[in-house]
């Protein structure tokens, strides 16, 4: 049985209980609710939440006013360790929203603090903003369920950019080059069925993890 951690608001939980439902082999570690023994995982997912607490940024944060006042510094230190300990073990990494941030900055990159046009109501739940992809993308959608105030200035190392918003060129999706499964992106693939492919290709390198233990 597969260990999945990850760190899920409760008010995230509806949208990948139908994810993982499908997957009863796969045993969920949610991290905000209890101890999980990262050297025990096979997979990490890092989900949407909060900004990064200005601590854990590769930055200086010129005007503390565009980060928002529900930080979670607590969060951030086990998804900061979270992610060398995957790293380490090569282990794959799906990383959504607030994740895309955090795995950039856990690779060395920088981040737009606050930018416009990517936070509209109708962008949260519904897919909407146009996308431009690159070639070599194995998960291409033409709109997506994107809605954030921060995206990638500066991008890790030996992260690729795979995607872009049409309209300003803010990136969407990033892939760690030479690694066996890290993806990330700045929407929102647990609250649409049409990103179910971007999952199980997930999910199917979790099993394989869990099966070279064997």
């Amino acid at each position: 049985m597969p260990n999945l951690a990850t760190w899920i608001r409760p008010k995230d939980t509806k949208w990948f209980h139908p994810m993982f439902a499908k997957h009863p082999e796969i045993k969920v570690w949610n991290g905000r609710n209890r101890h999980v023994r990262l050297d025990q995982i096979d997979g990490l997912l890092l989900t949407g939440g909060s900004d990064i607490s200005p601590e854990f940024l590769r930055q200086k944060v010129a005007d503390p006013s565009v980060i928002n006042k529900d930080i979670d510094p607590e969060r951030d230190r086990w998804e900061f360790q979270a992610v060398q300990e995957a790293l380490a073990r090569g282990l794959p990494i799906l990383a959504i929203c607030k994740g895309l941030q955090v795995f950039n900055v856990a690779l060395g990159g920088t981040l737009k603090l606050d930018i416009k046009g990517h936070n509209l109501p109708e962008q949260r739940h519904r897919d909407v903003q146009p996308l431009r992809s690159a070639r070599r993308a194995l998960h291409r959608f033409s709109k997506v369920n994107s809605a954030h105030h921060q995206a990638i200035e500066h991008l890790g190392d030996k992260l690729e950019v795979e995607a872009w918003a049409v309209h300003d060129g803010v990136i969407e999706q990033v892939r760690l080059r030479k690694y066996p499964f890290g993806l990330a992106v700045q929407y929102h693939p647990e609250r649409s069925r049409i990103y179910e492919s971007l999952f199980e290709d997930f999910f199917a390198r979790l099993g394989s993890v869990e099966a070279l233990k064997r």
